[in-house]
């Protein structure tokens, strides 16, 4: 593995540890409260973190598997602009997926174990497929195609952009916290 690919996945595994972390911070009655009555609650972007992410790594695994399956297609510009910036724009993007009534965590355990589940896969996935030949892309709803390693990047900054969103909650909430 090449050093900047070493350093995708060191970032993604910093970012996502980062998240679980953080759940030693809060009670689950916390992590269900919302700021305000039309967005989510800190539990509710976890939920969201934890499928979206799951739903990347699908994709990380099903560019793998294609071979060189739509090799030849590109990202949309945007998204080029935001993998040449390293992160998401600081603002609220639109999203058709997203749910205000997005399910509340049953518990905290429950966004432990998903999220140290989702580490762990990935940790496995890129150290037991030889990546070196993986050309395959896969399509991104809004973004157009990435590939293996683009999916890996897109997930930890999607974590990222929603860390300035729970620091927002923090501050609402839970200014006691000091916005870790």
């Amino acid at each position: 593995m090449d050093t900047d690919k070493k350093a995708i996945l060191e970032r993604f595994n910093k970012t996502v540890q980062h998240w679980i972390d953080q759940l030693n911070d809060y009670s689950l009655e916390m992590l269900q409260q919302r700021p305000e009555i039309d967005s989510w609650s800190l539990g509710q972007v976890y939920v969201h973190i934890i499928e979206d992410t799951t739903f990347y790594v699908e994709q990380m695994k099903a560019a793998l598997a294609s071979d060189n399956l739509h090799a030849d297609k590109t990202m949309h510009t945007h998204a080029k602009a935001m993998f040449e910036h390293g992160g998401m724009p600081d603002m609220a993007l639109e999203n058709p997926f997203n749910d205000i009534n997005l399910r509340q965590p049953e518990s905290k355990h429950e966004l432990l174990q998903s999220m140290t589940f989702i580490k762990a896969e990935v940790n496995e996935l890129f150290a037991t497929v030889d990546l070196s030949t993986a050309n395959g892309k896969t399509e991104h709803p809004g973004f157009a195609f990435f590939d293996t390693w683009e999916w890996l990047q897109f997930a930890e900054m999607h974590m990222r952009h929603h860390a300035r969103q729970k620091k927002r909650i923090d501050e609402r909430l839970f200014p006691h916290l000091n916005n870790k």
